[in-house]
């Protein structure tokens, strides 16, 4: 946050600049519905005395919205706290990303890309953001790709040595025809249960609990609806865990919770619908085992370079205790149910200073790249 500066000799201090903040959210995904909770909660819980909020909406069309329609995007509390703004080369309520554009005072200083799943998780806002210049909270262009294809992600931690379920992957296009072939190797390599899950979307959209032959067919023709590719897991009696990280290059580990979905498994419905799906912050686990936790959830971001935030999700095996490395999220869900932020409140960082702290790490980030020489 910048200092209070001294006024001249006789005035009082002046109050610390409002920072110019912007918000990207929607987004063409299946998470668009998702991205806006999550815009909403983080604008409703900023100090307006701290930050002058600029709000740019992507429909769920992926064009980017015009500054009423994204106004009407958002709920009334949060929509009174903004300015909606155009994404243009003009200036007024506008948002300039093409590289090169002029920057005026109105501009914002930092994007916070509240944007989830494809189109927006995936690196692809980053490597825009990258060419115009502008600094933003989360991962970079690559650690966000690799965060978000669960392919590539799960065979880079295993070529590390992390502890991964096995899996297998199928491209979209081949199962239709070969579903029985499929079967029997996906019998043979994983077993019942097993689930499916698009390779390149979170928030369990997509996925799909296989629990007998009789289901693997559809649930295979679901999971390859939202991706052209398809990761099947090997399904075990587990409690799932969770473990927020912090950081650039020191990054650091929040304690460990543990999610208790009011369904089977924690879908969409018991993720975002559901009441009844609660958090365990601290998780109920022994102190070795968040540990372990803790440790491969750090070692994990390193992998992927990532820089800011990520969620790292965890299943710890029922009977035996062993920990498995499920996924990292490179932008985890802000709605008020969402783990990211109430495990680091729970670690003695509030939401106010979690912001500022992913602000500070988005703007050294730039600064860094910012330096780097481009030529010889």
């Amino acid at each position: 946050m910048p200092r209070a500066e001294a006024g001249r000799k006789g005035t009082v201090m002046e109050k610390a600049r409002r920072i110019r903040l912007g918000i990207l959210f929607g987004g063409k995904s299946g998470e668009h519905e998702v991205s806006v909770r999550s815009a909403a909660s983080v604008i409703e819980a900023l100090d307006p005395s701290e930050y002058d909020v600029k709000v740019i909406g992507i429909a769920k069309t992926g064009r980017l919205a015009t500054a009423a329609e994204t106004g009407r995007m958002l709920p009334p509390a949060a929509r009174d706290r903004v300015t909606p703004c155009d994404v243009t080369a003009g200036n007024g309520h506008h948002v300039q990303l093409l590289p090169g554009a002029t920057r005026t005072d109105d501009q914002p200083e930092i994007i916070f890309p509240l944007l989830h799943g494809p189109y927006g998780e995936d690196g692809t806002i980053q490597g825009l953001l990258e060419i115009a210049g502008l600094p933003y909270v989360g991962c970079g262009v690559l650690a966000s790709a690799v965060g978000m294809d669960k392919d590539v992600m799960k065979r880079l931690f295993m070529q590390a040595g992390l502890p991964v379920l096995p899996f297998r992957v199928v491209r979209s296009g081949e199962i239709p025809g070969s579903v029985d072939r499929l079967t029997v190797d996906l019998e043979q390599d994983l077993g019942y249960p097993m689930f499916s899950k698009p390779a390149n979307l979170g928030s369990s959209v997509g996925v799909c609990k296989i629990h007998s032959r009789h289901e693997l067919a559809d649930a295979l023709a679901f999971s390859a609806q939202f991706d052209r590719k398809v990761v099947i897991e090997k399904g075990i009696d587990a409690r799932e865990l969770e473990c927020a990280i912090l950081g650039n290059d020191s990054p650091q580990a929040s304690i460990v919770g543990e999610i208790i979905p009011a369904r089977e498994y924690y879908d969409y419905q018991a993720k975002y619908a559901d009441p009844n799906s609660r958090l365990e912050i601290p998780a109920p686990i022994p102190a070795d085992k968040a540990g372990e936790v803790r440790r491969i959830a750090v070692r994990a971001f390193e992998l992927i370079d990532g820089s800011g935030l990520a969620r790292v999700d965890f299943f710890m095996e029922r009977g035996t205790g062993t920990i498995w490395l499920n996924e990292i999220n490179t932008m985890p869900g802000f709605t008020p149910i969402s783990m990211y932020a109430k495990l680091w409140a729970a670690s003695g960082l509030a939401f106010p200073d979690l912001i500022r702290s992913l602000v500070r790490l988005g703007l050294e980030r730039h600064a860094e790249r910012t330096a780097l020489r481009v030529s010889g």
